[in-house]
Formats: C-alpha cells, structure tokens, sequence
C-alpha cells in the first residue's frame, strides 16, 4: 500500500485538536514512515503578511490574501509550499539539465503531478512575479513513524481516497473536508467514531 499523493481524512474519533476533521495531502509514504501536510486548517497569517514578515515583496496580487495553512505539529517555524510541477528549462546557467530536474534547491517531486519545495528559493521566484502558478503553504508537516500510519488506518483513524488537485486549488479551504469525503460519496453525517471489527 502506498498512499503518496493521497488524502487522509480524519474520522470522527481523532480528538487532536490539529487533526479534527482534517485533511492531509500525503507527499511521501514508503518503509521509513510518512510525510504530509494538512490542507485545511488556517493559520492566523496570509501570504501577503509571511512575505512581509521575510522582508520579500509579493509581485503576486494572486496570492497576497490567500491563507498560510497549518501543515501540522513538526517543524512549525518552517514553510512548506504544495504547488504544481515547475519544468526545469532545458539550458539553465548554460548547462542543459535532465529532463526530471526540480527547479528548486529542495525540492520533493511527488508521483501525480505535484512537488513540495522547503527552499527559500520558491518564495523568491514569487517575489519577483514568477514561480509556480497553484500552490498553498503551510507552516509545519505531519509526520508519522514506520508502521504509524498503518496502525492508525487499522484502528479506524483515517480515511483514504485518491488526492483531487481541486480539492487543493479550487475549494475554499473550510470545504476541503466535505470535498475530500464526497469524494468517496460520504458526507460528514454518515461517519461513526466507533470502530467496526468482523
């Protein structure tokens, strides 16, 4: 099972304050653990206030209100930005570069058309009018230990289905929850926090 580029959502019974009725973008599951960030929780800034707090202008009126997210309980002090695919171009600083190259210093690049960079780089291309043309930033990742998530999923904590790049761009961030379990035809009022074994 690997659930990268993926939604987790939160079933009735996870009490967390962070975790409620979350939603949470898996940007990488594999042996050594699981990496995501949640997608539906505000935090008290926009970008237009993060890029001031760095002394960085934002040539993008686009993104000025947008909100910065709560991504989850590590690293809270650090952004992380969820944006669509960057393409390299073919000849950068007179060297040609593979076709599979990030456009970032760090940057991970996410199977279904998604990377998530942690470089100030990103922020810097924004500045200037440029970088990515979807993308949200979120304070802070989620993280779970080897087996963590796969034990959390046995005792009913979660929910899976197949991300929806709309959910991500397209939905305010207060419906992201109903929009993520319409995906899987559920609404909010039909989930239990009681767990069901045969």
């Amino acid at each position: 099972m690997n659930l990268t580029h993926h939604f987790l959502i939160a079933m009735p019974g996870v009490r967390d304050s962070l975790f409620a009725r979350s939603v949470v973008y898996v940007c990488e599951h594999n042996e050594r653990g699981t990496l995501g960030l949640i997608v539906n929780k505000l935090s008290d800034i926009t970008l237009g206030q993060l890029f001031d707090k760095l002394d960085l202008p934002l040539q993008r009126a686009d993104l000025a209100t947008q909100p910065v997210l709560q991504g989850g309980p590590v690293q809270t002090d650090r952004g992380f930005v969820l944006h669509e695919v960057v393409q390299a171009s073919a000849v950068q600083g007179g060297q040609e570069q593979e076709p599979d190259e990030t456009l970032y210093a760090s940057t991970l690049r996410i199977p279904g058309g998604m990377e998530m960079t942690t470089s100030k780089d990103v922020l810097e291309a924004l500045s200037t009018g440029g970088g990515p043309q979807r993308l949200l930033i979120t304070l802070g990742y989620s993280a779970w230990g080897e087996g963590q998530l796969e034990s959390e999923l046995r005792e009913n904590a979660w929910l899976t289905v197949g991300a929806d790049l709309a959910v991500l761009f397209d939905t305010p961030v207060p419906e992201r929850y109903g929009r993520a379990l319409a995906l899987l035809g559920l609404q909010s009022w039909m989930l239990t926090a009681e767990a069901g074994h045969a």
